[in-house]
């Protein structure tokens, strides 16, 4: 079963994930993006998707809220073979996955977004539901390392074009890691 069938699954089981103990902020995110039919963020358009899809069936989700570093960061991955799709939220970046999830290799997220969650929290999503997506956070705060989930790379801001390229060749030529 594609994972993004898996995170439809999980959806509509709200009720069942929080009694078999998966964490409530979790099982309300799946709810949420599960009622919410189509991406109403900025930065989700069907321009961005279009294009995304004229490169190949992997994308790279890029998460940030600052539009010049988003487009930078945008910019920088579309010279790799991933598709880009940017979003100004968790949220937006939630739309997409549930959409979109079995074809999402690399999610590219800063900590700190506009929305009610942070990176840190769509992080957790990720792992949980989309757990083949290659997850780099990263922030311009002063912390040696966040509270990532463990299969999460860091970059501190100002990142190097560099090392999100190599992130990203990573996520594109990497085998996907098991499903457990």
């Amino acid at each position: 079963m594609p994972l993004d069938q898996i995170g439809q699954t999980l959806a509509s089981f709200y009720d069942t994930l929080v009694a078999e103990g998966v964490p409530e902020h979790l099982a309300v995110l799946v709810r949420r993006v599960r009622q919410s039919e189509t991406p109403s963020e900025p930065g989700t358009g069907d321009a961005q998707e279009a294009r995304a899809g004229v490169r190949g069936a992997h994308l790279a989700l890029v998460v940030e809220d600052e539009p010049e570093v988003r487009a930078l960061a945008e910019a920088l991955l579309e010279e790799t073979e991933l598709s880009v799709i940017g979003c100004d939220s968790a949220e937006a970046a939630l739309a997409v996955l549930q959409a979109r999830g079995g074809e999402v290799a690399l999610v590219f997220a800063d900590v700190r977004l506009a929305g009610e969650m942070d990176g840190l929290q769509l992080a957790r999503a990720v792992a949980t539901l989309w757990p083949r997506a290659r997850l780099v956070i990263t922030s311009g705060r002063a912390v040696a390392r966040p509270d990532v989930p463990e299969q999460a790379v860091f970059i501190p801001k100002p990142w190097r074009p560099l090392d999100v390229l190599v992130e990203a060749e990573r996520a594109s030529s990497a085998p996907p890691p098991p499903l457990t």
